[in-house]
């Protein structure tokens, strides 16, 4: 049972709206002048960053401890997905399992960048992907057992900030890959997607001593989710 546009199991991802659809924007056409003014509009209007650098301090402070790293992700995804959980909380201890029982691949993922993406790394994200939709459930209330994608990408680009990108509805839709189905095949598509675009702009936008996925989020935050450029 997944969410989609802030719903429901089931609901069906909405038609891409005329706005959203002549924003597309593939490998070919990205323009860093384009990302780099998405990202400065992300900081001059976008107030809640001061959650996404918390949550990664504390991940980073705890990391090897599941107990307090799921504690850690859990300051992050009651903000930045509050849509979702405001109808249940997730389980911290099932979050923490998650953890425990996959610390070796995130340990692994951890240190790579987006651009060392390959075909041999799907098998495992699918794994993880799916691990973390159980561990992010509702698990309480009338919508236990929801699940949601926007969460387990939070979750693991806070928990390897260089590989795995961030996305949501808007997002998702923007660049063809919503999960309202296969949601691990959409979300390796997404990645794909965010390496072309990393690889083409190394170089090009300011950092701002973050990522480079962190700038092509703040990018397609105020592009599709907030429409502020």
């Amino acid at each position: 049972m997944l969410d989609a546009d802030w719903g429901f199991a089931g609901a069906q991802p909405q038609p891409i709206s005329t706005t959203l659809a002549h924003k597309m924007r593939t490998k070919s056409t990205v323009d860093p002048r384009e990302v780099q003014a998405g990202a400065d509009a992300f900081q001059a209007h976008e107030k809640r960053d001061a959650i996404y650098k918390v949550s990664t301090f504390l991940v980073d402070h705890f990391w090897g401890d599941p107990l307090q790293m799921a504690d850690a992700l859990g300051v992050l995804l009651l903000v930045w997905n509050n849509a979702f959980y405001r109808y249940g909380l997730f389980d911290y201890d099932a979050l923490e399992r998650v953890l425990r029982a996959n610390m070796a691949g995130l340990n692994k993922f951890r240190m790579r960048g987006i651009e060392t993406l390959g075909r041999e790394d799907e098998e495992p994200i699918t794994v993880l992907f799916a691990a973390f939709l159980d561990g992010l459930a509702i698990a309480e209330g009338k919508s236990k057992g929801f699940r949601s994608p926007v969460s387990v990408a939070k979750a693991l680009h806070l928990l390897a900030p260089g590989f795995f990108p961030l996305w949501d509805d808007k997002i998702a839709k923007g660049y063809r890959c919503h999960y309202s189905h296969d949601p691990s095949g959409q979300y390796i598509q997404f990645m794909k997607i965010s390496k072309d675009m990393a690889e083409s702009l190394r170089g090009k936008v300011k950092t701002r001593g973050s990522t480079l996925l962190k700038v092509i989020d703040e990018y397609n935050y105020a592009k599709f989710t907030k429409e502020w450029i």
